[in-house]
């Protein structure tokens, strides 16, 4: 589902997007899956960002939200804090998302991966999810080329 919001609400997550999109690139790059995650303060202060490294590392955790939020380092709280996605999170990064209590995520795109985000909207999380097609485009051509690894990243036989 996709949120309709105003041009420059839209502008700002979009900005914020193109780190999320510069990370999966660079997971791309090094061999690995290309999902691209970061995490704003509340002025768009780019707080840590990250991508996943499960091929890179061998390490089925290294997801590209924990990436981010591990490159955070410790915070008093995460609650006003934004977490910005080139993809729904999967349940294992949805977790980590209500564990620590963001209240904002941002997500490129859900058309190649839904995860959790429905939950995260039943408890009160505001996803908003901007349908981009670079990162719908980006993950489609690797699930294409790579349907085992993807497979496995999801958790699927």
């Amino acid at each position: 589902m996709v949120e309709e919001m105003s041009e420059s609400s839209h502008a700002h997550y979009a900005s914020m997007l193109a780190v999320a999109i510069k990370e999966a690139r660079q997971g791309l790059a090094e061999g690995g899956i290309p999902i691209g995650a970061a995490i704003f303060d509340p002025s768009g202060v780019l707080i840590g960002a990250g991508h996943n490294r499960r091929v890179q590392h061998g390490d089925p955790s290294a997801h590209g939200e924990t990436d981010a939020f591990r490159n955070a380092g410790r915070q008093r709280s995460y609650r006003n804090l934004t977490m910005v996605t080139t993809l729904a999170p999967c349940w294992y990064c949805t977790g980590l998302i209500r564990q620590f209590g963001f209240r904002t995520v941002v997500v490129g795109e859900s058309r190649n991966f839904q995860g959790g985000v429905d939950w995260l909207r039943s408890n009160g999380v505001d996803v908003v999810d901007l349908d981009n097609a670079e990162c719908v485009a980006l993950l489609d051509d690797y699930i294409r080329k790579n349907p085992q690894v993807w497979n496995e990243d999801i958790g699927e036989e």
